[in-house]
């Protein structure tokens, strides 16, 4: 086999909330919310990316001192959901995040994407920024909202399989710790990148390549998949 046609194993798996889409201000917004509903004080950005986590529940746990009840957690998930899919709609692409995504086509590639959203919104709103048509796939979150990714990785990549993607020339592009433990679960390579949910100190604890711009995420998945 030709090195052009090795290279079209090559396959990006993109986090979507935080990583293509930046509305980390949508995001603190409808936290800030989901806090006032308990009488907690506002969390600045330069916090949460210090204690975000994921599943979610954890994160309120670094900041409430304990787990929510599942009463509580039912009001607070309910309020964030409310605020923030109210604002998502304003929020944009991240930098350069159009441009990556045809050219990583144009050159043969594959990529999909795969996000915790909820998959009845996620769709409409990549329809919305007219970048669908260059994924392979695209799933949201089915299932509860306190899960991790790994679980949703392994059915995506499995409903993958017939366009020949497999996980050892997979990199998944994200801005969590968890999209690296997800990546790690399936034999997979991640990239994260700093302009979502964590510092770059917390993004670092993972072991992994962290980037500042997503024209640099692309350029290590490259270096990784060879």
């Amino acid at each position: 086999m030709s090195q052009t046609r090795t290279a079209a194993a090559h396959h990006i798996v993109w986090d979507w909330n935080g990583t293509l889409l930046h509305d980390i201000d949508a995001v603190i917004a409808a936290t800030n919310a989901s806090f006032a509903e308990f009488g907690f004080a506002p969390i600045t950005l330069e916090r949460y990316r210090e204690l975000y986590v994921v599943p979610v529940p954890k994160f309120y746990e670094r900041l409430m001192g304990r787990l929510p009840t599942e009463a509580e957690w039912a009001v607070m998930d309910d309020t964030f959901h409310r605020y923030y899919w109210a604002a998502a709609d304003a929020a944009g692409l991240a930098e350069g995040a159009r441009e990556l995504l045809r050219d990583w086509q144009a050159d043969g590639l594959t990529q999909s994407l795969l996000s915790l959203a909820p998959h009845e919104k996620l769709v409409p709103l990549v329809q919305a920024h007219g970048i669908d048509r260059h994924f392979l796939r695209v799933d949201g979150r089915t299932g509860p909202s306190h899960t991790t990714k790994a679980g949703h990785l392994v059915r995506h990549l499995a409903a993958l399989e017939g366009a020949g993607v497999a996980a050892e020339r997979t990199v998944l592009i994200g801005d969590a710790v968890d999209d690296a433990l997800a990546a790690a679960h399936v034999g997979a390579r991640a990239v994260l990148y700093t302009g979502g949910s964590h510092s770059r100190s917390s993004l670092e604890s993972a072991g992994v390549p962290v980037v500042d711009t997503l024209a640099d995420a692309v350029r290590a998945a490259r270096e990784l998949a060879e």
